[in-house]
C-alpha cells in the first residue's frame, strides 16, 4: 500500500486513503463499533452487498464524465478486485461488485492515480452531482452547464457542512427546458436560463425526491444568478444539516423538512444562513470543463454494412446532430447497464478513432459519445456492432432502466434485472415499431425505493410480494402515468395494481395494446392515461391479479430456480444513525483537531463549522447519557439548555443556544473563528471532565 500512497500527488487524497486503511484496522480490532464503521465506509463509496463478506464500490463520476484512460483503469480495477463487471447507474456513477473490504484502500489509491474518486459516493453526503449527458453539445441548451456541475461537485467535496448530514442530498443540472436530468425529483434541481440582459442563471427546483414516497420539487426561483449558485446551495445544506431529521431515516430528507415546517420557513432559514457562508458570491470558471479533443476530420474507408435496415434504425434512434456544426452525438444502449471488462476494453478500442476522448454515462444507464463526424458514422456503427453495442432504440420504450434488485442489493424484494431483459424482448419481438417511441419509458426497481426510477416512468414496476396458498409469491407493483413534462414539471406515477412478477409481460401487452387501440392521433401517453383514468387501467389489469389459479412457476422469481422467499437485509442507501456516547466524544475530539488545522490554514469558515460540530456532538453525548435522543441538531441545542444549562449542571456565560448559534450571525472572519474555536474547546473540556467523573 505504501507505494500507492507515494504515487498520489494530492496529499489530501492520500490522507483520506490512509485514514480509511486505519479505520478498517480499528474496525477489525474492535475499536470502532460496527454501526459507526458502516457510516464511515459509506462516505467513502463502500456499500454493503447482499452477499456477506463482500462490498459494492461506487465510483463517483461528476456528471457522468469519464475518459478513455479512466474507463480502462476502472476495467482493470474491476478485474483485479471485483467481479469483472462495470455497472452503470441512474446517477451517472459506475459500480463494482464483490470487492473485499480490506482491499478497498489499495483499490481507491489506484483509481485516484487517474483522478477518480470514491469519496462521498454513498452515505449522508452530497451524492454525485448529475447533469444532462448532452451538456456542452445540446442544440437546445442556453449554455453548457458542465462547469457549474463541476464547480458544485468540487466545492462540496470534503466540505465540513455536508459530511454527516441526516441523510443524502442530490443535485442535478439539466441542459435545457427538456429537463433530461429530472430536476423535479432532486433536493436541488437547476435548469439554465438567460435573462433579458443576456446574463446567465438558473431556474431552481427545491426539495424533490423519489423513494417510497415521491415528492415533486417546488419551483422557488425563476432566475438565480450564476454567481449565487454555490452560496445558495451552501445555505441550503447548512439548514438541512442543522434542522434535518437524524433518527428516523425514513423522514430524513429535505422534502420531509419542508413537509414538517413549511417551504416558507425553510427558505427563511436558508436566507438567515447566508451571513455565515464561506462566500457571498462565487464566480464559476466557465472554462473548467472544456470540450474534449476529437479526431481531426478525415476520409474514412467505405465500410460494408450487412443490415442497412438496422443501420437506419440506429441512425434514427441513437444519433443526433450536435450544436457544433458537422458533428454528431451517438448514444450507446447498454442493456441493464452492465458492461463486462473485456467488452469495455473492446469498446474503447472500437470508438477511439472516431469520437472525442470523453464519454458520458447517461441517466438511463447508457453511454454518450461526442464529436463524431458524419462520414465516420458508418465506421463507428460497424465497430460497435462487432462488439455487440449497436442496439437501436436508445432511451425509447425498448430501453428499460433497472436497479440491480435482488442480484446484489440488500433491500431488493424481487428480481429486476432478468425482468428487464424479458420486457425488452417483448418490445423487440411484438412491438418493433415502438423502438422509435421516446415518450414512453419503462423503469424497474427491485423494491419501493426507486433506485430504478420507477416513480417517474410512464410504465413503472417495483418489486413486491403477495401471499397465496400459504406461500409467498414474487410480485410487481404496477405504476403508470409518471414522467417528465419539461422546465421543472414532472409527474409521479400512480400505483395501479399488484400482480405476480411472472405476469409482468402480460401487463405490458395489455397496456400497450390498449394504447395502440384507444390512443387518439398525436396523443402522448400522459394525455391518454389522464383521459382514460386510473380505474380504467385497474379494471384492464385486474384479471392478472387473480391468485386463484397460480401456476407452479409463478412461485419462482425471474432469474431463479428456487421457490421465492422474501429476504430483505439492512439497507445502506441512506447511511446509518449511530448514537454511542463514547463514539460521540471521540468524534468531538477529532473534529476539534480538524478545526484547529483548518484555522492554522486560514480556512476560517471550515474551522467554524468543525467547531460547531464539536459542540453539538459533545452536547449530544451528555443527553444520551440521560437517555434523551433528540432527532435534530436544533433539538439537541434546545434540550441541552433545558437539561443542563437551566439546571446549573453546566455553567456557560450564556445559553447554549446563543453560544452555538453564533455560527449563523457572524461572518466567517479570523477573529470570530478564533473566538468560536476557543469556546468550543472550553465546552468540550467541560463535557469531558463531567464524563470522566461518571
Amino acid at each position: 500500500m505504501e507505494s500507492f500512497r507515494t504515487e498520489l500527488e494530492n496529499p489530501i487524497v492520500a490522507k483520506d486513503i490512509i485514514d480509511l486503511e486505519r479505520k478498517i484496522h480499528d474496525f477489525r480490532s474492535g475499536k470502532i463499533h460496527e454501526e459507526r464503521f458502516r457510516s464511515l465506509r459509506l462516505a467513502r463509496g463502500i456499500y454493503g452487498q447482499r452477499q456477506p463478506g463482500v462490498q459494492m464500490i461506487r465510483i463517483k463520476l461528476p456528471f457522468g464524465k469519464v475518459t478513455f484512460t479512466q474507463l480502462l483503469r476502472i476495467a482493470d480495477i474491476a478485474d483485479e478486485y471485483g467481479s469483472g463487471n462495470l455497472h452503470l447507474t441512474t446517477r451517472q456513477d459506475i459500480q463494482l461488485h464483490y470487492v473485499s473490504l480490506d482491499r478497498t484502500p489499495e483499490l481507491w489509491a489506484k483509481l485516484e492515480q487517474e483522478d477518480i474518486t470514491l469519496r462521498e459516493a454513498c452515505g449522508n453526503t452530497v451524492r454525485n452531482v448529475t447533469s444532462s449527458p448532452t451538456a456542452g453539445i445540446d442544440p437546445d441548451e442556453p449554455f453548457d452547464v458542465s462547469p457549474y456541475a463541476q464547480a458544485t461537485f468540487a466545492y462540496f467535496l470534503r466540505n465540513p457542512i455536508c459530511q454527516e448530514m441526516g441523510r443524502k442530498f442530490k443535485i442535478s443540472f439539466s441542459s435545457s427546458d427538456k429537463d433530461s436530468a429530472f430536476s423535479y425529483i432532486h433536493d436541488l434541481g437547476f435548469i439554465p436560463k438567460i435573462n433579458a440582459k443576456g446574463e446567465r442563471g438558473f431556474k431552481v427546483l427545491f426539495a424533490g425526491g423519489l423513494g417510497a414516497q415521491p415528492f415533486l420539487a417546488a419551483p422557488i426561483e425563476e432566475f438565480l444568478p450564476e454567481d449565487q449558485l454555490i452560496p445558495f446551495t451552501e445555505s441550503v445544506l447548512r439548514v438541512f444539516d442543522r434542522h434535518g431529521e437524524r433518527n428516523n431515516r425514513n423522514k430524513a430528507r429535505l422534502k420531509y423538512l419542508v413537509q414538517k415546517i413549511g417551504l416558507e420557513e425553510v427558505l427563511r432559514l436558508v436566507a438567515v444562513e447566508r451571513t455565515a457562508n464561506k462566500v457571498k458570491s462565487f464566480k464559476v470558471d466557465r472554462t473548467a470543463v472544456p470540450n474534449p479533443n476529437y479526431p481531426f476530420t478525415q476520409d474514412f474507408p467505405t465500410v460494408s454494412i450487412e443490415n442497412t435496415f438496422h443501420y437506419q434504425h440506429w441512425l434514427a434512434t441513437n444519433v443526433f446532430q450536435q450544436k457544433q456544426e458537422s458533428f454528431y452525438g451517438v448514444y450507446v444502449k447498454v442493456q441493464l447497464g452492465d458492461i463486462k471488462t473485456d467488452q469495455a476494453r473492446d469498446f474503447v478500442a472500437a470508438i477511439r478513432p472516431f469520437v472525442a476522448d470523453e464519454i458520458r454515462v447517461t441517466q438511463n444507464q447508457g453511454l454518450l459519445l461526442k464529436f463524431v463526424a458524419e462520414n465516420a458514422l458508418p465506421s463507428l456503427y460497424k465497430a460497435l456492432f462487432e462488439i455487440g453495442l449497436a442496439d437501436a432504440g436508445f432511451d425509447s420504450l425498448a430501453d428499460i432502466t433497472t436497479c440491480p434488485g435482488t442480484d446484489t442489493c440488500n433491500l431488493g424484494i424481487s428480481n429486476s434485472m432478468t425482468l428487464a431483459e424479458v420486457l425488452e424482448e417483448v418490445i423487440y419481438e411484438d412491438y418493433p415499431e415502438l423502438i422509435y417511441e421516446k415518450n414512453i419509458k419503462i423503469k424497474i426497481s427491485g423494491c419501493m425505493n426507486s433506485c430504478g426510477q420507477h416513480g417517474l416512468a410512464e410504465i413503472g414496476f417495483h418489486g413486491s410480494s403477495v401471499k397465496a396458498d400459504g406461500k409467498v409469491v414474487p410480485a410487481v407493483q404496477v405504476m403508470l402515468g409518471g414522467g417528465t413534462v419539461g422546465n421543472g414539471v414532472g409527474r409521479v406515477a400512480e400505483r395501479v395494481i399488484k400482480v405476480p412478477s411472472k405476469r409482468a409481460p402480460q401487463v405490458l401487452h395489455k397496456v400497450l395494446g390498449d394504447f395502440k387501440a384507444n390512443g387518439l392521433a398525436d396523443e402522448n401517453f400522459h394525455a391518454y392515461y389522464d383521459r382514460q383514468g386510473k380505474d380504467h387501467f385497474y379494471q384492464l389489469l385486474k384479471p392478472l391479479a387473480d391468485l386463484t389459479a397460480l401456476k407452479n412457476e409463478e412461485f419462482v422469481d425471474w432469474g431463479h430456480e428456487e421457490t421465492f422467499e422474501t429476504a430483505i437485509g439492512v439497507g445502506e442507501c441512506a447511511g446509518v444513525v449511530i448514537d454511542l456516547v463514547a463514539t460521540l466524544l471521540f468524534e468531538a475530539e477529532e473534529k476539534l483537531n480538524w478545526a484547529e488545522q483548518a484555522f492554522a490554514n486560514h480556512a476560517y469558515a471550515d474551522a467554524i463549522y468543525h467547531a460547531y460540530s464539536v459542540m453539538v456532538s459533545a452536547a449530544k453525548s451528555l443527553l444520551l447519557d440521560k437517555g434523551i435522543n433528540s432527532s435534530t441538531q436544533v433539538g439537541v441545542i434546545k434540550e441541552f439548555d433545558i437539561q443542563f444549562v437551566s439546571t446549573g449542571e453546566i455553567v456557560l456565560p450564556t445559553t447554549f443556544n446563543e453560544l452555538v448559534l453564533q455560527i449563523n450571525k457572524n461572518e466567517p472572519a479570523a477573529d470570530f473563528a478564533r473566538q468560536y474555536l476557543n469556546e468550543a474547546k472550553q465546552f468540550l473540556n467541560q463535557i469531558s471532565a463531567i464524563r470522566a467523573l461518571a
